[in-house]
């Protein structure tokens, strides 16, 4: 059993030792601009997820979106991606200011979302309203 033990320990150590640091892309994105893209990509995603036949009919493919928009390639975002991810450091400050301009933009949205319910709900009480004011009363002959 210890033999077993030890043989395991040793494969983990020999299997890992072997990852390097990857290279330093020559277009890496800055990290500012890296987490501006995370922040779209979590907001499309989280889109996508709500109204996703929405995006269909506009024929909005997110990851696309997002390469036009910041005028980079798959293949830029993920070497800087690989790169960042590296360095636990980096890429949990990158993730922080995505939280941050998550948490920024939460009171915005769930103020609108809010403004737009309460829009709503006068809208349907006022054809209640109206359904009701329809209505053919009973004649009231004695």
């Amino acid at each position: 059993m210890k033999h077993l033990f030890y043989s395991l320990i040793l494969v983990m150590v020999l299997g890992c030792s072997g990852i390097d640091k990857p290279k330093k892309p020559k277009n890496l994105i800055s990290k500012d601009k890296m987490s501006e893209i995370m922040y779209d990509l979590y907001m499309l995603n989280a889109a996508k997820g709500i109204n996703r036949k929405i995006l269909e009919a506009n024929g909005i493919m997110p990851l696309e979106y997002l390469y036009k928009k910041y005028s980079i390639d798959s293949l830029q975002f993920a070497e800087s991606n690989t790169f960042y991810a590296y360095d636990s450091k980096a890429y949990s400050a990158i993730i922080e200011k995505v939280k941050k301009n998550l948490e920024k933009h939460k009171d915005l949205y769930e103020t609108m979302n809010l403004a737009e319910q309460k829009t709503k709900d006068s809208i349907n009480l006022a054809n209640k309203k109206a359904k009701d004011t329809l209505k053919v009363k009973e004649p009231t002959l004695p």
